[in-house]
């Protein structure tokens, strides 16, 4: 039978002291330690350890030797023991529901500022409005012993993170609630923020305004609907189902439901659209058209003031709503007791122009 030829494994035993960075073989999983920061000092690890704390009881020259070895090595303190002595790993974790997705940016700047204010590192991740993979994210952020959780939940039962926060772990969830548990959460009014967006259409001589929302299953999708019938039951106007879709968020889809609400010898005259994914699109489909149709969106957009006419929207404080959930987690962090708290921010209706152009005669 052949023999198969064996590379031989290189072993390096402490006292050979750090791998030379150098050496493909020994290129990860070999940093210096403090033993071999006081091997080069010639220095006790007590005192290296004093060093590295900013502790007292060290002469100058010594912590200059030590400060020369770290420096030379390139040695950095490994902070998982430390911190897990102290009973916190010093690091939150922020759940969204897409990275890509403009709104999130200022949520998770705002988030990651007051961490750091905290002096916590901020995980965040992406469940691409996916229940199975949010959870998958959740529990693995809480097996790397993350001290809270921020998270835009993408499923509607969260019972799976009971045992989580009975062992400890602060959460607050944030742009919609969660499911089956009690627990802070930091929402916009986005139901009073489309009532105002249709209304401001319908004071404009509007009455057949159509609704492009996110997926029904979605919170926001439907407060946003609720919101958008509210406006018009308050002014008298019954409203066609045709004029209501909801649906992905995708380019094709919405395109289709904007075409077939302009379709026809009695079309839409105005559009609320439910969020800025959809926003976005309807602004392209409106673009090609002889006659102009008013247009009021569900959050900013980038531009939205440079286009002709500008894009009237109901915006919303993404910033303020990620700081207002991460100052609410470090206050649950530093003892804060108390039940769970539902925390509504309201909205901003912005004119640029397309949402006060009247219905063409």
């Amino acid at each position: 039978m052949a023999e198969t030829a064996r590379t031989p494994v290189s072993r390096r035993r402490p006292q050979d002291g750090p791998a030379d960075p150098g050496d493909p073989k020994s290129r990860y999983g070999n940093r210096p330690t403090m033993k071999d920061v006081a091997a080069r000092a010639g220095v006790g690890l007590k005192t290296v350890s004093r060093v590295v704390n900013g502790e007292p009881g060290v002469t100058p020259d010594t912590e200059r030797r030590v400060q020369e070895a770290i420096d030379a090595l390139g040695f950095r303190r490994n902070d998982s023991a430390r911190v897990l002595r102290k009973g916190r790993t010093a690091s939150i974790g922020l759940v969204l529901e897409d990275l890509a997705d403009p709104f999130y940016g200022p949520l998770s700047r705002a988030v990651e500022e007051v961490a750091r204010a905290h002096g916590a590192l901020l995980i965040n991740g992406s469940s691409a409005e996916d229940p199975e993979r949010e959870q998958e994210l959740v529990l693995a952020l809480c097996a790397r012993r993350v001290d809270g959780l921020v998270v835009i939940p993408a499923g509607d039962d969260h019972r799976y993170l009971e045992p989580e926060i009975a062992a400890g772990v602060a959460t607050v969830f944030v742009d919609r609630p969660p499911g089956h548990i009690d627990a802070d959460v930091v929402l916009t009014d986005s139901f009073g923020g489309a009532r105002d967006g249709v209304a401001h259409l319908i004071a404009h001589g509007h009455r057949r305004i159509g609704f492009i929302g996110d997926q029904p299953r979605i919170h926001t999708a439907i407060e946003r609907l609720r919101g958008y019938r509210a406006a018009m039951a308050d002014a008298g106007i019954e409203v066609d189902e045709a004029w209501v879709s909801l649906g992905p968020t995708h380019p094709e889809r919405v395109a289709r439901a904007a075409e077939a609400m302009l379709a026809g010898p009695a079309p839409v005259t105005a559009i609320f659209t439910g969020n800025n994914r959809v926003t976005v699109t309807v602004v392209r489909v409106l673009a090609g058209r002889p006659r102009p149709v008013a247009l009021v969106g569900f959050d900013d957009i980038e531009l939205a003031d440079l286009l002709s006419p500008g894009v009237t929207v109901v915006a919303q404080d993404a910033a303020q709503l990620g700081r207002t959930a991460a100052e609410r987690l470090f206050r649950q962090l530093d003892g804060a007791s108390g039940p769970p708290e539902r925390v509504e921010l309201p909205t901003r209706l912005i004119t640029r122009g397309s949402g006060e152009l009247p219905p063409a005669r």
